[in-house]
C-alpha cells in the first residue's frame, strides 16, 4: 500500500470540494484494504474509506486521520456469477457485462464510482438497482475485527438504502458477487423514458449494446457521465432521492410512480417549481443547467456553500409542497 501527505479531497470527490487528508493510503487488494482499515482502528486514527468519491460531501477542514482509497482491481467469473473487488470502477465492470452477454445491470451504465459503494445506496438507476442481482457481499465488520459474507437478506436492501448504508462506518465492503443472466438482450426495460428511446414498449427486451448506448446518451444529456470538459459532470449525479409519501400527499401535476401503497414522487419536478430550476446559481453551486436534480460546483466552491444551498432546496419544496427532500450523498465529518 502506498502513504500520502498533502492530498486534499476535493481532488478525491467528483463534486471537488474538501480540505486536506492527514495520511492518503491507498490500496490495492481486498487484503491491503484489511490491513489499512485494521491498522488505523487500532491506532485509533479517524478513518474514511474512499472508493470513486462520488457520493460524498467532503468536509471542508479536511480529514484528521486515514484516508484509504480504495484501488482493488479484477473480475472472476464463476458460469454467469461475477466476484468483483471493491475498487473496480463500476462503469468498467458494467461494460464487461455487455460485452460478455451478461444481463442485469446495462441500465446502470454510466454511473459514476467504485463496485464497492454499490450495495451501500443499493444503486439504481432506468428501472435497475444492484439488489436484482447481488448474491453476497464479503466485508470486514470494523465492530469486531472479522471479515464475513453477508447474504442478500442480511443486506436490508431498500430504495437507495440498505443494512450497510443504515449502520455508518461499520462495515467495509471488499468483494461483491453478482448472479446475472446469459442473454445477448436485456432484462425487461422498467423505465419509460429509457423505453421511449429504445422503441419498446416497456416490459420488452432490447439488444444489451443497445440499451447501454441508450442510457449512456439519455445521461450524457443531463450532465450526468463524468467529463472533465464538461461542467454540469462536477457534481454527484441526483443530489436527492425521490421521496416516497403517502398516497395522500401525492402532489397536483408532479410525475410519481405507485411504490406498494404509497407513491414515489419527482424529485426534480419537485425541486423545479419550488424555483430551483435548472441553472439557478448562488456563488459557486447551484442546480445543472441540464437537470435540476444535480447539484454542481465551480472552482472555489466549498462543501459549507454546497450544503447550505441544499438546505435551502429542501426547506423551499418543504414549505411549498409539504414533502421533505432527503440528499443521495453522504455529507462525511470526521
Amino acid at each position: 500500500m502506498l502513504v500520502h501527505q498533502g492530498t486534499r479531497l476535493a481532488e478525491l470527490t467528483t463534486l471537488a470540494v474538501g480540505g486536506p487528508v492527514e495520511r492518503l493510503v491507498e490500496v490495492h487488494d481486498a487484503d491491503e484494504l484489511v490491513a489499512a482499515v485494521r491498522d488505523a482502528d487500532a491506532a485509533g486514527r479517524p478513518l474514511l474509506v474512499l472508493g470513486g468519491g462520488s457520493n460524498v460531501v467532503a468536509p471542508d477542514a479536511g480529514w484528521p486521520g486515514d484516508v484509504v482509497a480504495v484501488r482493488s482491481r479484477g473480475v472472476v467469473r464463476t458460469g454467469d456469477a461475477l466476484e468483483v473487488q471493491a475498487g473496480e470502477p463500476w462503469d468498467d465492470l458494467v461494460a464487461h457485462t455487455v460485452a460478455e452477454g451478461l444481463a442485469g445491470m446495462e441500465a446502470l451504465s454510466g454511473i459514476p464510482g467504485s463496485t464497492g459503494a454499490t450495495p451501500v445506496q443499493n444503486v439504481g438507476a432506468y428501472g435497475q438497482e444492484v439488489a436484482q442481482t447481488i448474491t453476497a457481499v464479503r466485508v470486514l465488520d470494523r465492530r469486531d475485527g472479522s471479515v464475513r459474507t453477508l447474504s442478500p437478506a442480511d443486506c436490508g436492501f431498500g430504495y437507495r438504502d440498505s443494512a450497510l448504508k443504515r449502520n455508518p462506518g461499520a462495515f467495509v465492503v471488499l468483494t461483491v458477487t453478482f448472479g446475472l443472466t446469459a442473454s445477448e438482450l436485456s432484462m425487461p426495460v422498467g423505465y419509460a423514458e429509457l423505453a421511449k428511446r429504445l422503441g419498446v414498449e416497456v416490459g420488452q427486451r432490447a439488444p444489451l449494446a443497445d440499451v447501454r448506448a441508450a442510457v449512456l446518451e439519455l445521461r450524457r444529456g443531463k450532465g450526468m457521465v463524468l467529463d472533465p470538459a464538461d461542467p454540469d459532470s462536477r457534481s454527484a449525479g441526483s443530489f436527492f432521492t425521490n421521496p416516497v409519501v403517502p398516497a395522500s400527499m401525492a402532489v397536483e401535476g408532479c410525475p410519481s410512480w405507485p411504490a406498494g401503497d404509497d407513491v414515489k414522487l419527482s424529485a426534480a419536478w419537485l425541486v423545479q417549481h419550488a424555483g430551483f430550476g435548472r441553472g439557478t446559481r448562488d456563488g459557486h453551486v447551484g442546480t445543472s443547467s441540464r437537470h435540476s436534480l444535480a447539484l454542481t460546483t465551480e472552482p472555489g466552491a466549498t462543501a459549507d456553500e454546497l450544503l447550505a444551498f441544499a438546505g435551502r432546496v429542501v426547506d423551499a419544496v418543504r414549505e411549498r409542497f409539504g414533502v421533505t427532500l432527503v440528499p443521495e450523498p453522504t455529507a462525511v465529518r470526521p
